[in-house]
């Protein structure tokens, strides 16, 4: 298989399509905190370190 190609159906998930999960993953919940911002749910420490930690999921995902 080539590298970035989708997996055949029994073969399982590839690096390549972990980390496209943890991207989209990361735009989902960075939309999320800043619209809470954007609200007013959340000052800007709080969102801050909520999008970090979101950093730190991805950044682990592409280890």
């Amino acid at each position: 298989m080539a590298e970035g190609s989708n997996p055949m159906p029994g073969q399982g998930t590839t690096m390549s399509d972990e980390l496209e999960a943890a991207v989209t993953q990361f735009l989902n919940d960075y939309k999320r905190a800043m619209s809470e911002y954007e609200k007013g749910y959340a000052d800007a420490d709080a969102t801050l370190s909520i999008i970090d930690s979101h950093v730190d999921e991805l950044r682990d995902a592409r280890e």
